[in-house]
């Protein structure tokens, strides 16, 4: 079930008659809070959220669904008519998984829907890892950094997840966007950095494993 959430009624109707074309299952709301209170009978697959929005607007609503353990990895991708750097950085800083900028093909559309499903079909796949001091149990979605329970976004989870699977590799800030993100925004890597920052904090003493590797990005000591 994919839900479409555009307060743009015409919007929203295409969206939906475009998923279901495509074989998918699709739900259409008007503003974030009724998309807010069917998650109480319902979760879905994937949301389409449009960011401005009367009341409560998509980045509301995004930090809403990552705040709360029972939706956190639902994965959500963020519309609006705004489209520089900035809004795009500030959309992913939020915890979106990818991003559309209206006007967008509705073929595009689904063509990232399709992506971002498949990403999240990926990450499901349990397991434990240990490196070093940081113990990372992917079924449980939970970190244990020098005996301590971490607690992660779904991004920063992610990203410490792929360093981890790779030990000793150095991941540029581009490919670190391609892998977690599932986008190949040259150039954002703020969003990068910004995340390494705070994985590194709330890692604790651990978090000086994560190597900044001058000039190239990232990686995991081992």
């Amino acid at each position: 079930m994919i839900w479409c959430v555009d307060d743009d009624s015409t919007i929203r109707e295409i969206e939906v008659y475009t998923l279901e074309q495509m074989g998918f299952t699709a739900r259409g709301f008007a503003d974030g809070i009724s998309m807010l209170e069917a998650l109480k009978t319902e979760i879905p697959e994937l949301i389409v959220l449009d960011i401005m929005m009367p009341e409560m607007d998509g980045l509301q609503v995004l930090a809403k669904l990552r705040s709360e353990a029972d939706h956190r990895a639902i994965p959500v991708i963020l519309a609006t008519a705004k489209g520089t750097e900035m809004d795009k950085i500030g959309g992913l800083n939020s915890g979106a998984d990818d991003y559309l900028v209206k006007p967008f093909g509705v073929m595009e559309m689904v063509a990232r829907v399709k992506a971002v499903l498949r990403r999240a079909a990926r990450e499901n796949v349990s397991g434990d890892l240990t490196v070093g001091k940081i113990t990372l149990l992917e079924s449980q979605h939970k970190v244990i950094a020098d005996g301590i329970n971490a607690e992660l976004t779904r991004k920063e989870f992610l990203i410490l997840k792929l360093l981890m699977h790779n030990p000793n590799i150095v991941f540029s800030r581009d490919r670190m966007m391609s892998e977690v993100w599932g986008v190949d925004y040259i150039g954002e890597t703020r969003t990068v950095d910004m995340h390494i920052k705070t994985l590194r904090q709330k890692l604790g003493d651990a978090g000086s494993q994560i190597k900044t590797v001058v000039g190239v990005g990232y990686k995991l000591e081992s």
